[in-house]
């Protein structure tokens, strides 16, 4: 760990361009703090004196999203992973957002990092871990690999939290495209009740360009529209339609979540939107929905990312 590194609450700052592309990859959390196109802040991140908050560009690996108590069977054994959300009594966004990870390899315009989850309380598993973020003509690529390096089979998710806006001065004027045909119901603990509805007829039906004025989501999403190459695509656009901003994923992502921001703090409120590519439903370690179990050996993979026009 170099002193200038530890200058910064996130570590080494890993900073890759091409063109008038921008981004600037953290060691903590591997997360993504930033991502400027021809001078615009795409993501809406934090600055390099700040600690990433709200799961600000954040990796969420073993899984996203929450885990109802904690606690969870797999292996015919209870594990309880520890409650990082405890005002709702949750475990949330996996382990490793504020683990070190190592720079394995960076270029002018790539940046791979990779690191070893070990086996813990709650997660006795062992997984090899690697992010390579890319900038192209074609806007930033990242994809996230896991191996699983340990003795047994382990249940597996993952997911990335960037905030993305279209303009500046909140999305309420923003146009969103998602054309996802179902929502999962949570409870008042934000835990899926088991039914997967329509967006048919909801406030939640994005089929079609929309307005976010006066939607308030904290919604995972499923049933995703796919082109011929299997991607699906979140666009959110401008009022005055000046820029259009894409999340795509690929099929490894099979759920969707979508933060409006409603409930942080006035001076980030419905700033911009999460759009999370998840390749799991939350609480997946208990309802099975999108889990995988990586054998001993299995590796998989999986890329999103971000476009702008």
């Amino acid at each position: 760990m170099t002193a200038e590194a530890l200058r910064h609450p996130t570590g080494a700052q890993y900073r890759i361009a091409h063109g008038e592309q921008h981004v600037t990859v953290v060691e903590v959390g591997g997360g993504l703090r930033d991502y400027w196109v021809a001078g615009f802040p795409v993501v809406d991140g934090y600055g390099a004196d700040e600690m990433a908050t709200v799961g600000r560009g954040q990796v969420l690996v073993p899984w996203p999203n929450r885990v109802d108590r904690g606690r969870y069977e797999f292996g015919g054994e209870t594990l309880q992973l520890p409650l990082a959300e405890p005002s709702l009594g949750n475990a949330i966004h996996g382990l490793v957002r504020w683990s070190s990870w190592d720079l394995l390899e960076i270029a002018p315009s790539s940046a791979r990092l990779g690191h070893v989850l070990w086996p813990q309380s709650g997660y006795p598993f062992t997984l090899l871990l690697e992010l390579v973020y890319e900038l192209s003509d074609g806007g930033l690529r990242v994809t996230i690999r896991a191996e699983n390096a340990g003795r047994s089979p382990a249940p597996y998710g993952a997911g990335m939290h960037p905030y993305v806006r279209a303009e500046l001065g909140g999305i309420d004027a923003s146009v969103l495209r998602v054309a996802a045909e179902q929502w999962l119901e949570v409870d008042d603990r934000k835990i899926p009740t088991g039914r997967l509805l329509s967006v048919a007829g909801t406030t939640y039906d994005f089929r079609q360009p929309r307005r976010l004025r006066g939607v308030a989501m904290d919604t995972a999403f499923t049933g995703l529209e796919r082109d011929r190459e299997g991607t699906a695509r979140a666009e959110l656009r401008g009022g005055d339609d000046a820029r259009r901003v894409t999340v795509w994923m690929d099929g490894h992502f099979d759920y969707l979540m979508l933060f409006t921001g409603d409930g942080l703090p006035d001076d980030e409120r419905r700033r911009s939107l999460s759009v999370e590519p998840m390749t799991c439903a939350p609480d997946a370690f208990r309802n099975g929905l999108g889990v995988l179990v990586l054998e001993p050996g299995e590796h998989v993979s999986g890329s999103w990312g971000i476009s702008v026009t």
